[in-house]
């Protein structure tokens, strides 16, 4: 049976979309302090100690080493750490130094596309059909047009093939984390996260000091940046990011990919200043019309269940 949709999900698929839709305005920032491979690791080191914190303050604790089940947690937690994390970072952090402006955030709406196949053969009740199909593309065209022809345009610059081939294969990375979390063994989604931010912190560091070296005279914008970025939308979402992919499914996660792009130009018009993109209301359109024709099951029972005035939690 397919995952049952609950009004909490679409809150904390909304509240996903704000955090790391915000989180491009505080990369913008930090890199101006840091580079991009010491801002990969800092989220995840930063983003670790303070799930860690929390967790042991909880009186919780991560996963032994003795028991077979917690090995195999273990291993499932270096997957995701690996695929959904340190991979993605640092292709990202190459690529974004070459690729023309925008073509990044199509490579992520691009997520849902690896997603589908991917759950459709791995993940049970997660069955792919038509009218989801037609939905993801739907919003992937929303995104396109939202960032509009810049996206695809040549920077001229070396290796940019190499490039934009790292912001794909970043969308595979982060496509392959959400299904490796979908099937690893019940756990506490707090101590999985921690975990996968921990080992993700032992991936990316030794690869940001060889890159880049220690970071100094950093100021207070440079910091406040970093610490946004690893409490929201790294620690915090790491979270979320779990308890949806385990109880909604992947395939619903990937929604949260059309979302980014709006909300990023959206805080980018407010807050830096920058120019709103012609295609806004058509891709606007074209995203919210692909999600709800994606979701039209889960969203005419989740309406049937408010109208007859049934437990909505």
């Amino acid at each position: 049976m397919p995952p049952t949709i609950l009004p909490r999900h679409w809150f904390l698929l909304g509240f996903l979309g704000i955090v790391w839709g915000a989180s491009f305005m505080a990369m913008k920032i930090a890199l101006d302090g840091v580079g991009p491979f010491v801002l990969a690791a800092s989220r995840v080191v930063l983003g670790s100690f303070f799930l860690l914190v929390i967790l042991y303050a909880m009186g919780k604790r991560l996963p032994g080493w003795r028991s077979r089940n917690d090995r195999v947690i273990w291993c499932f937690a270096l997957g995701v750490a690996a695929m959904g994390n340190a991979v993605p970072f640092v292709l990202l952090a190459w690529g974004q130094q070459v690729v023309a402006s925008g073509f990044a955030g199509v490579s992520m709406a691009v997520i849902p596309l690896f997603t589908l196949p991917l759950a459709h053969f791995l993940v049970p009740g997660e069955r792919m059909h038509l009218r989801r199909l037609t939905g993801f593309v739907m919003g992937t065209m929303g995104v396109i047009v939202l960032i509009g022809p810049a996206a695809f345009s040549s920077s001229g610059a070396d290796l940019e093939l190499l490039a934009r081939l790292a912001c794909i294969g970043a969308a595979f990375g982060y496509a392959m984390g959400s299904i490796i979390t979908r099937l690893c063994p019940a756990v506490d989604m707090l101590v999985l996260s921690a975990a996968v931010l921990l080992l993700a912190a032992i991936l990316l560091v030794p690869v940001a000091l060889w890159q880049e070296g220690v970071p100094s005279g950093l100021d207070s914008r440079t910091v406040g940046a970093l610490l946004y970025i690893a409490v929201l939308p790294t620690a915090v979402a790491q979270v979320v990011l779990v308890l949806l992919t385990r109880q909604a499914g992947p395939s619903f996660l990937t929604l949260v990919n059309y979302q980014v792009p709006v909300w990023a130009v959206l805080f980018g018009a407010v807050f830096l200043l920058e120019p709103l993109p012609p295609g806004l209301l058509l891709g606007m359109v074209l995203i919210l019309g692909g999600i709800a024709l994606s979701q039209l099951g889960q969203l005419k029972r989740l309406f049937q269940r408010l109208r007859g005035g049934g437990q909505i939690s």
